[in-house]
Parts: C-alpha cells; structure tokens; sequence
C-alpha cells in the first residue's frame, strides 16, 4: 500500500501545476460541466491534455481534488491505493465533489474507482494518451457513463492566438487580412501545432515526443522488443503519407515473417494517436477491411521529422492537414475510389455520406483542376451529395458542374470555417 505522506508530498507538489504558464484556451463544450458524466480527455501526448485539465478546473465550482498520475513516484500505485488518495483528499480540502485525474491510464483497474465516484453522484474529469486502454475498460464497466472527447495539437485558429494574431481569423477579406493570414498559415502547415514545440522551436521537443511514444506507450505497453522493425515501419508509413498500403507491403520493406506482425505493430502505434488509418469506403464491410488503407499523422511537424524528405512534400502536407481537421470535426473518414477516379476524403455521419472532400495544393494548371475534379464528382454521384470541397493552398472559386456545387477554397479560409 501506497503511503498517505507521499500522495501529500506529491498533491502539494502539483498543487500549482501549469499555473504559471501563459496558455491558449482550448475549445471545450460548456455543457460537459454541468452534466452527470465521466468526462474522458483523450489525444496524442504533449497536445495540451493537461492545460484543458487545467482550464476546466479553472471554471469548476470546486478545483482542489487534482491528481497527476504521470510521476515516477507512483510506479507502485495501485487500483486498491484509490481509497488511500480519496482519504487524503478529504483530510486535506473537506469532502469536494469534483475529481481531476491526469493521465490515470497509467494505474490498472482505474475504472472500478471512478464508477464507484459516478456511483455516489462525484463529477469526474479525466485525460489518458492510449485510445485502445481507454475504449477497452470505458467499453465495460463504464458503458454509459461517460463522454468521450478528443484533444488535437492546436487547430490553425488555435496556432493565430498562439502568434498573437487571433482577432485576424473574425474580419472580413481584404488584401492586408488574406497576406497575413496566408503568410501564418504556409507557417502552420510545416510547424504543426504541438504547443511546446512551437513554442522552442527546437526539434529535440519532437525527437523527445517521439521516443516517449516509441518507448513507453508502444513497446513498453506492448512487450514488444524488437525496435528496429517498429522504427522501420513508422518510418515508412510516414514517408508515405496518403498512399495505399497492405500489410504484406509493409512486411515485406520492414522484413517480417508474417503480416500480422505489421497489424499489431499499427495497432499498438494508432491506439497512441500518432497515425491514423483511413479505410476505403465500399458497401461491402468485407471489401472495405480487405482493400488497402491510407495512413495520416497527428501533426505536420512530426511528419516533416520522422519522415524521408522530397521535393513537392506540401502537398502531401496539406493532405495531412485536412485529414486531422475532418477527425477534429468529427465524423468516419474514409476515401473513395472507382476505376478511373479518387476522391481523398469522404466523411460519413452514421450510414449517410455527408461530405466529399479533395485536397489539391496546387490546382491552377488545367490537368490537375479537371483530375481533382472528376474524383471529386465520381463521389458526390455515387453518395448523392449535392456540394463538394476541394481545399487548395491558396485558390478560391465557386463552380457548378452538371447541377453540382464545387467549393474550391484555400486551407486557410477553410480551417476557419465552424
């Protein structure tokens, strides 16, 4: 059993944890406050988990039970030492009703003590870093008690407050407002949003990032010895940012006896929030798991530092962008294709298609314009969709074709769009 003098040691420790540091307010629906649910803060480490923990705290009724679980202090915690930190809470503070965990993943069988809090009427908020932990013990025991919501590296709107230029994303067009806001997006799109690194600049932040995701969330988690072949994968992966891949492509660069090696390995990295896979959209649930996927990353900055560097790259940058601000809004994402076409994005509410979305960093020249195009409409006709995106670098343009709404927009103006 954990001693109640350390849990003391380490509350007074964390007591004014981030509260000197100078923070963006990150977007949180105001109703998550009031209501009786669990409420699970889930994303990539170093996102800003903590500083939204923070922030909510800020403008809860009552802030004192606040625990971060992320402390080299605690590696002999134990589900059983809950009752022991509760006590502590109520020793030093009174009896609260709001309960903050950071990072709680860490500790097995955390779920049984936060259900016994909702249990009892306690309003708890929560953040972990692993998807699959969390899905897996909130899929049980927790099954209607709770509210999950995803915390990204800063959005482009996010990054303008992050650079003092915030006001800029309310006023209308004009010359001066469109430079300026194309000037900090080309920016965003190669430093990303990750608001330590941002704030440095220095790529020992992303190296460190990385290592700590490889290590401790990936291997470490997962029993998994053998580093090369993880390196080697992500590499690839990353190097090939909206291509087609299958297993057997990956074990055959990366030298893996079996495909299933490759799967579990994806599987393990995904569950962090670094990649995401993206399915190919088809009516048979069969064919879409058997076609090849796409794989995205959480941020622009890791890309450009984990992965092999060529000319052109903004493309595939832009694309990945788009790809994190569709999870950010919500939705399945999936891509499209029939014979002749593809469409990079489509975004499915449910069993209904709501969006297609095409992403073109440069589409100026008439070949590339009628490609993008003609992917662009082969999905509206198969979805019924009577309007369609496709996001540019810096193009804006309202066409109709055939009865269909063609939004040509700029990543900039698009990203500010609710």
């Amino acid at each position: 059993m954990i001693m109640k003098q350390l849990l003391k040691d380490i509350i007074e420790d964390q007591k004014h944890f981030l509260r000197k540091r100078k923070t963006i307010e990150r977007a949180f629906p105001s109703s998550y406050m009031a209501n009786e649910e669990i409420i699970i803060i889930s994303g990539v480490r170093r996102c800003g988990k903590s500083v939204l923990l923070q922030q909510i705290r800020d403008k809860a009724p009552q802030r004192d039970y606040f625990f971060n679980f992320d402390d080299d202090r605690l590696v002999t915690f134990k589900a059983s030492d809950f009752q022991e930190l509760y006590e502590v809470f109520v020793e030093l503070y009174g009896e609260e009703d709001y309960f903050f965990f950071d990072e709680i993943q860490n500790v097995d069988g955390w779920e049984h003590f936060v259900k016994r809090l909702y249990n009892s009427g306690k309003k708890v908020f929560i953040t972990g870093s692993n998807a699959k932990m969390l899905s897996r013990e909130l899929g049980t025991l927790l099954t209607g008690c709770y509210i999950a919501y995803e915390l990204y590296p800063f959005s482009f709107r996010e990054y303008l407050q992050f650079v003092g230029v915030g006001s800029i994303a309310e006023k209308a067009g004009g010359t001066e407002r469109n430079g300026v806001l194309q000037r900090h997006f080309n920016e965003y799109l190669r430093k990303g949003g990750f608001p330590m690194y941002l704030k440095s600049g220095e790529d020992i932040i992303l190296k460190t990032l990385y290592d700590n995701i490889l290590y401790r969330d990936v291997m470490v988690r997962n029993m998994i010895t053998n580093e090369r072949e993880l390196r080697e994968m992500v590499y690839f992966v990353v190097s090939n940012i909206g291509k087609p891949y299958t297993y057997n492509s990956i074990k055959n660069v990366i030298e893996v006896k079996n495909p299933t090696t490759v799967k579990n390995y994806l599987d393990y990295v995904e569950s962090t929030y670094l990649l995401f896979s993206v399915n190919k959209l088809d009516v048979s649930v069969k064919a879409q798991l058997r076609n090849p996927k796409k794989m995205y990353a959480i941020d622009n900055a890791l890309v450009l530092r984990l992965g092999f560097h060529f000319s052109g790259e903004e493309g595939r940058l832009l694309e990945n962008l788009v790809y994190v601000e569709l999870r950010r809004r919500k939705g399945e994402i999936f891509y499209y294709n029939d014979i002749s076409s593809e469409c990079d994005f489509v975004v499915r509410d449910g069993f209904r298609v709501e969006k297609a979305v095409q992403v073109s960093y440069i589409i100026e020249d008439e070949d590339t314009k009628d490609r993008e195009l003609k992917g662009l409409l082969a999905a509206m006709r198969a979805f019924k969709l009577e309007e369609g995106f496709i996001i540019t670098n810096s193009h804006n343009e309202e066409l109709v074709i055939e009865g269909f709404k063609i939004h040509i927009v700029s990543a900039a103006n698009w990203l500010l769009q609710q």
